[in-house]
């Protein structure tokens, strides 16, 4: 038997996506075995996340907990007429390697999934309404993964919002993107082409 401590780190790194026990006792024994200031980082740096950062009310981007809205909000150099809708607040940063678009983001925390429970109503949508009417946007840029869900997704958004506004441009990113690639592990030239060559709904 493993010495408790060892097995409750184990089980710990057990609980990442993608980290399987094997990976995670590798990693746990890793830690033992290595300086100790190096697991005093990690611990310190995990203790500080849920305190030092939140989510834009605005975008729901990720921002540091002393902000009140995101940089991709309230920069005056931001072209708050348009919007790129994407599921999760890492797949903004993909796009803003493409230094492409200037418009604004709204994260909508996920995308349509019955088969995990996840329903609109769980999504950030109304919030994507309201700003839409209160920026006097022109244009939504829909952006989210080439997935059934993402497309499910995808469709319910391009009903809704040309149901109450009539006069918005809806488009969705160009069938540049591989289906069942999330938007995060895209590489730059293929979200260039696929946002250069996005289409009207």
């Amino acid at each position: 038997m493993l010495p408790k401590a060892l097995t409750d780190v184990i089980d710990a790194l057990g609980h990442l996506p993608g980290v399987g026990a094997r990976t995670a006792e590798r990693y746990a024994y890793f830690l033992f075995r290595s300086n100790p200031r190096i697991s005093d980082a990690i611990s310190e740096t995990l203790k500080n996340l849920h305190k030092n950062v939140k989510s834009c009310p605005k975008t729901f981007a990720l921002i540091d907990a002393d902000r009140s809205v995101s940089e991709f909000y309230d920069d005056p150099a931001r072209d708050k007429s348009s919007i790129l809708v994407v599921e999760e607040p890492l797949d903004i940063y993909s796009i803003e390697s493409t230094k492409q678009y200037t418009g604004t983001y709204h994260v909508l925390g996920g995308a349509i999934s019955p088969i995990d429970g996840i329903t609109p109503d769980q999504l950030h949508i109304k919030e994507l309404v309201a700003r839409v009417s209160d920026d006097n946007v022109e244009e939504v840029i829909i952006a989210t993964n080439p997935s059934v869900e993402g497309e499910s997704t995808a469709l319910l958004l391009q009903k809704l919002l040309a149901e109450k506004f009539p006069n918005l441009k809806i488009t969705r990113l160009a069938r540049g993107l591989p289906l069942g690639v999330d938007l995060s592990y895209a590489d730059q030239i293929t979200l260039s082409a696929a946002l250069s060559n996005r289409t009207t709904l």
